[in-house]
């Protein structure tokens, strides 16, 4: 059984924790609570997330300073981060959020459907890096205990080529939302967005790519996130 994404909600409003569980219910995933940056960065410290919904204001430690809190452990770096904001300064202020490292940015009040969609790509990119990480695991495991039968070894080379293929599928549809993205908008967010996708699946096809006869040496498999 394949478990269950988790996902950051941080927001010091209660109101505003109930909205987004309930935008959000409908991905049926693991919803996490956090009401300030502190409990935020302690949920970081011992659950794994597939994505980080962050308010920027925030008393005490607001929603940038906790981003570049999570951006500095090298646990969490890697987790996307959509940042969420009642207020709107400018360009700059957009700007200051893609530099604490947002790959998104959504002022409210925001769409639930556009939310809800862009938060789902990131749990299905999260799923689909765990699986291939258990699964290059387990193939790893095998290839370094040099089985000599035949049919182990079929079942291996198998298994690499599934690997593969899967990628390759989402390569494919990344492909496609990179070429749509440049052809309709000209949103930084979507483009950071897209970015950020195509270096996750750069290093898994790497680490893939390492499996391969002859390439020598375990994978670097990227990290989870």
């Amino acid at each position: 059984m394949v478990q269950k994404a988790k996902i950051l909600l941080v927001d010091d409003r209660p109101e505003n924790l109930l909205a987004l569980e309930a935008i959000l219910s409908a991905l049926d995933q693991t919803l996490v609570r956090a009401s300030s940056g502190e409990e935020a960065l302690k949920a970081l410290l011992t659950d794994d997330f597939a994505v980080i919904l962050l308010d920027v204001q925030m008393p005490g430690m607001d929603g940038f300073e906790t981003a570049a809190h999570i951006k500095r452990r090298e646990r969490t770096r890697d987790i996307p981060i959509i940042f969420l904001t009642a207020i709107n300064h400018g360009p700059h202020h957009t700007f200051r959020g893609y530099a604490a490292g947002a790959v998104d940015y959504i002022s409210k009040p925001f769409d639930p459907w556009v939310l809800r969609a862009k938060v789902s790509v990131f749990v299905d990119l999260y799923m689909k890096n765990c699986q291939l990480r258990e699964q290059a695991a387990l193939l790893r495991l095998q290839l370094d205990g040099g089985e000599k039968d035949s049919e182990e070894s079929k079942e291996s080379a198998g298994l690499l080529a599934e690997l593969s293929a899967r990628l390759a599928a989402v390569e494919e549809q990344a492909e496609a939302l990179t070429k749509q993205l440049n052809d309709e908008s000209t949103d930084a967010a979507a483009v950071a967005t897209a970015a950020h996708l195509e270096r996750k699946l750069t290093g898994l096809r790497r680490a893939l790519d390492a499996l391969e006869p002859g390439a020598g040496g375990p994978p670097s498999v990227p990290p989870q996130n």
